[in-house]
C-alpha cells in the first residue's frame, strides 16, 4: 500500500504511522509512505499503483480526478455530506457509478474485487483517460452552458415568485 501525504516527510510522524499498522497486524513493510513532491512527480506516481481508496468521509476532488486521468480507478464510499459526494459525481459521470460502496463492508470487497481482477484493472487502466476526456466533466463549454441556463432558470423562478 502507497499513502502519500505532505507531512510523512517528517520522520517522528511516519514512525508513528507505522506503528498505527503495526497494531492492527500489518506489516509495516507492506505500507510505504511518500512525502510531497513536484505535481509533475506526483502525477508520475499514479503509475505504481492499481487502485485508489478515496478517503471517507471527505472524498479526494481533484486528487479523485488526477487519478482517474492517470487511468487509476477509484474506489468511493459516498455519504449524506456534499464532501463525500465528489468522487461519487465523477464515477458516475464516466460510468463507473458501481465502484461506489454503499456501507464499509461494500467498500473493501469492491476494493479487493477490483485488486483480483487484472484483466479489469488493465482495461480500466488503458480506457479511464478516454472515458474522462469524453465525459462532461472535460467539457468546459458545455459544463458553462448548463450552468448559465440553470442560473437563468433559478432566477426566473425567483423573479416570478416575488411578484
Amino acid at each position: 500500500m502507497i499513502l502519500k501525504w505532505r507531512t510523512f516527510n517528517d520522520d517522528s510522524f511516519r514512525e508513528r504511522v507505522r506503528q498505527g499498522f503495526s497494531g492492527f497486524g500489518i506489516a509495516v513493510e507492506r505500507v510505504e509512505l511518500r512525502g510531497p513532491s513536484f505535481h509533475v512527480d506526483l502525477l508520475e506516481e499514479y503509475g505504481d499503483i492499481d487502485i485508489a481508496l478515496d478517503p471517507f468521509p471527505f472524498s479526494g476532488g481533484l486528487t479523485s480526478c488526477e487519478a482517474l486521468w492517470m487511468g487509476v480507478p477509484v474506489v468511493t464510499w459516498p455519504r449524506s455530506r456534499l464532501v463525500s459526494r465528489q468522487t461519487f459525481a465523477f464515477l458516475s459521470i464516466i460510468g463507473l457509478p458501481e465502484l461506489a460502496a454503499e456501507n464499509a463492508d461494500d467498500y473493501v470487497r469492491i476494493a479487493a474485487e477490483l485488486a483480483g481482477d487484472r484483466d479489469r484493472l488493465t482495461s480500466l487502466r488503458q480506457t479511464m483517460c478516454e472515458r474522462m476526456r469524453s465525459s462532461p466533466l472535460m467539457d468546459a463549454p458545455g459544463f458553462t452552458r448548463q450552468l448559465e441556463d440553470t442560473m437563468i432558470g433559478l432566477y426566473r423562478r425567483l423573479e416570478a415568485e416575488s411578484h
